[in-house]
């Protein structure tokens, strides 16, 4: 990430924080107001946040390529209507962020630009579940119903974020989020009320994604991976919900419903804990999650491939603004 002092943002004091500005910082987050982009805050408050934010806006725009693979291959013309308005939104909502990202890091003279490369540079991450393959029509339901089911459990636990800008554009995107499960839903109906074969072929999408999913809000405890970003999200009042409180909140939502519909989970261990109020689940293999996310899952490689195709046809576009831009 970027330094201030080495940009000349703030003095060496000034990183250690300035006790004073950092007490009223605090008491205005913990009295529920909103920081704003031009307001002072604390240099691990702005890292955080460009972090976090830089990373769902290029998650929203990687996410739309496993189900763009299927916008030619939908089975019908309202199936291909629909996950094509859904790919239409994925991507604006990473525009929308990347926005609220590049005014964090305008102490930096860094722009969206900056993020993209970074993306193909290998220096930024997306979330786990975009690496993975797509390989028939009910991978389209599944990532619509538990993909994007679990991005609205996420986003919503971030809805009164401290930071203003990104709590505003929250809460335009967890609005359509919840069409994006409806449609995801509408398809596994379809196919778990149709023919054996389609009973079939959902099963093992699901079968398929589970591990994937129960990666998705990432791992218990800060061991697993040497990261605090949890304790950091929830001082600052980012986030509310541990990883693993909002991951028990999935499967509170979901493998009721999943086991109504006679489907079943790759996960014999799975079962409610009525003394713990808890779910029990298989723990997914964490060591592969940072191999997925280190760009070295199933379709890393060609997503980021097609991310930089579309990167380098659209350069002239930024070419032809660029003296705009200086003017402004």
């Amino acid at each position: 990430m970027y330094n201030l002092v080495e940009h000349g943002i703030y003095s060496e004091n000034e990183q250690k924080e300035d006790p004073e500005k950092y007490e009223e910082f605090m008491a205005r987050i913990e009295a529920g107001e909103k920081i704003e982009a031009d307001d002072w805050m604390p240099d691990e408050y702005r890292q955080t946040l460009i972090k976090l934010i830089s990373m769902h806006g290029i998650s929203e725009i990687m996410g739309a390529l496993p189900e763009k693979e299927w916008v030619p291959k939908a089975p019908t013309l309202k199936r291909k209507l629909g996950i094509m308005a859904k790919v239409q939104d994925e991507m604006g909502h990473g525009q929308l962020l990347l926005r609220v990202a590049e005014d964090l890091m305008a102490p930096y003279g860094k722009d969206r630009g900056d993020l993209m490369r970074d993306l193909l540079e290998g220096k930024l991450k997306f979330h786990n579940v975009f690496h993975m393959p797509t390989k028939t029509w009910a991978d389209a339901g599944v990532i619509g119903w538990l993909v994007d089911g679990a991005a609205i459990i996420s986003q919503t636990n971030m809805l009164d974020a401290s930071y203003g800008p990104y709590q505003r554009a929250l809460q335009r995107i967890c609005a359509e989020e919840v069409f994006h499960a409806q449609h995801g839903e509408a398809i596994v109906m379809a196919l778990a009320e149709g023919t054996k074969e389609q009973r079939a072929m959902l099963q093992d999408a699901v079968n398929r994604w589970w591990s994937a999913l129960l990666m998705f809000f990432g791992p218990a405890s800060a061991s697993t991976t040497g990261s605090s970003k949890q304790e950091v999200t929830t001082k600052y009042r980012i986030r509310k919900s541990s990883n693993e409180e909002l991951r028990q909140a999935f499967l509170d939502k979901y493998l009721p419903r999943v086991f109504a519909l006679g489907l079943t989970v790759p996960d014999e261990t799975a079962h409610y804990d009525e003394d713990k109020q808890k779910w029990i689940y298989k723990q997914p293999d964490w060591t592969e999650f940072k191999k997925i996310i280190s760009n070295n899952g199933p379709r890393s490689k060609e997503r980021l491939r097609l991310r930089e195709i579309a990167y380098e046809n659209n350069s002239w576009v930024r070419e032809a603004l660029a003296p705009t831009a200086a003017m402004s």
